[in-house]
């Protein structure tokens, strides 16, 4: 007996043994790709199996859209090997998946959109022929029930339980006798209804007045505004004109563009800058005749090695001015309650794409080469506008520079500063501008001048540092060889 009790023993602990172990190759795997993606699960109704779940593909990642799978179901997936393309809130980003196995089941469907961040998307297993078990596989069955009724919704059914009260019951509580107190009719031009009717008539355009509500106290819910239009509610309304400014006019055309993960971004961060950070802003026109002559020369003696734009000479000599003036080169981190001073200077270059503006990062520009950052920003612009930047090459960033000066229209204009940088420079178009001359017989030339316009924030670099940062580039740029040494 103490035999067979041993033996027994002896197999719970290497049956434990095995199961830590699977564990611990589990874990080590999803540290190594940097992200919890998948979790084991194992059952009688399937086989030993993993949920692959939406990944964060960016620090700033809530949801994702789904554009396309690459593999399909029975491929073989290989770490390292792209298994979908994401579409983040700034770019469409590869999906690797770092483990082996097989794609059983695709729970979302390219296409998907605003998918959350760690929802099952898809079922992968270790051994080919598990595959076919999962042809009938849910999101239930990953763990993801149904998702629980809005709050609106249950007060609706809340409200529909009440207004099916007996009537008796009903009767009882609102005669004179069980109420002592006398009752204030409400006012006639109030309107009672349940938040999701309210909802519903916002949503539809329907008019509340003249509705006769079903509900306790003759409350509108929300199955009394079954079966009415706009039209006809504003028959049943005194007020046609509250109903008409609720949907266009008849004559009015006009299209519905969804919003995209990156506009949303857009939206969400510059309503952040221009809510909490308290901002200034300092112009100065700035002659670039000498800036314009030294490019021409450069590109000249270049030899098809690099082609210098104005914008690429501007990202230098903010990178010179930034290390000259130091404090505007830093990010207001108030929950950490420090001001983070940067000694290298990351130059966020604002690119305008097809969705929508993102700002790709030419990073330790006080040290690079003009030839150097040409060809990075070339390389940068021209992946940014085909989504395929990578989270670290556009997060970040230590100042930033706006060019509208390409467009030959924009003569100034101010930006918003990008959180938590603390300053933004707005590039005008080049003009030509009469300046005083005593060489001149005529008193004066005409000079190629720039409007400059620099936006800071005020918790970081009071108005002297940020007019000594403009004054520090002013004389950069019109002593561009200050550059080169």
């Amino acid at each position: 007996m103490s035999a067979i009790f041993a033996a027994s023993a002896k197999n719970a602990v290497r049956s434990l043994a095995s199961f830590n172990a699977a564990t611990i190759r589990l874990t080590s795997a999803s540290r190594t790709s940097g992200l919890t993606l998948a979790r084991l699960y194992s059952s009688g109704k399937f086989p030993p199996h993993t949920v692959i779940h939406m990944p964060a593909l960016s620090p700033t990642m809530t949801q994702g859209n789904i554009q396309s799978w690459a593999k399909s179901v029975g491929d073989e997936l290989s770490p390292g090997e792209p298994i979908a393309e994401i579409e983040t809130d700034k770019a469409s980003m590869d999906f690797e998946f770092q483990e082996e196995g097989y794609l059983a089941k695709i729970l979302m469907d390219a296409g998907s959109k605003d998918v959350p961040v760690g929802q099952p998307i898809a079922v992968y297993v270790e051994e080919s022929g598990d595959v076919s078990a999962f042809k009938d596989f849910t999101a239930a069955d990953a763990g993801e029930g149904p998702k629980q009724a809005a709050p609106a919704a249950e007060e609706e059914k809340a409200e529909s339980k009440k207004s099916e009260e007996p009537k008796e019951q009903k009767d009882a509580s609102s005669s004179p006798s069980s109420s002592p107190a006398k009752k204030t009719s409400p006012p006639v031009d109030r309107i009672f209804a349940s938040p999701y009717a309210k909802t519903i008539a916002l949503e539809k355009g329907i008019s509340l007045k003249g509705v006769k509500g079903s509900g306790p106290h003759g409350r509108i819910v929300a199955k009394d505004l079954e079966g009415l239009e706009p039209s006809s509610a504003s028959s049943a309304s005194s007020a046609p004109a509250a109903a008409a400014a609720s949907t266009p006019a008849a004559s009015a055309t006009y299209e519905d563009i969804p919003l995209t993960n990156m506009r949303k971004t857009i939206a969400t961060r510059l309503l952040q800058s221009t809510q909490q950070s308290p901002t200034y802003i300092i112009q100065s026109q700035i002659s670039v005749s000498k800036l314009l002559k030294l490019r021409a020369s450069l590109n000249a003696s270049a030899e098809d090695r690099y082609k210098l734009s104005v914008n690429d000479l501007l990202v230098k000599a903010i990178a010179v001015a930034s290390q000259r003036v130091p404090q505007v080169n830093a990010a207001w981190l108030g929950e950490q309650g420090v001001i983070r001073q940067y000694s290298n200077v990351d130059v966020s270059v604002a690119v305008a794409t097809p969705t929508g503006l993102i700002t790709p990062i030419v990073k330790d520009a006080h040290s690079k080469r003009l030839s150097a950052i040409s060809n990075e920003i070339k390389d940068l612009g021209k992946r940014a506008k085909a989504g395929k930047l990578n989270p670290e090459e556009y997060q970040g960033g230590t100042i930033c520079i706006s060019n509208l000066g390409m467009n030959h229209a924009v003569t100034a204009f101010t930006s918003i500063i990008n959180p938590p940088q603390s300053a933004i420079v707005a590039i005008g178009t080049t003009e030509k501008k009469a300046v005083p001359s005593e060489v001149n017989e005529q008193g004066f030339v005409f000079d190629d001048v720039m409007t400059i316009t620099g936006t800071f924030d005020h918790r970081v670099a009071d108005g002297a540092v940020g007019g000594e940062w403009i004054k520090e580039l002013k004389r950069v740029i019109e002593n561009p060889l200050e550059m080169l040494v």
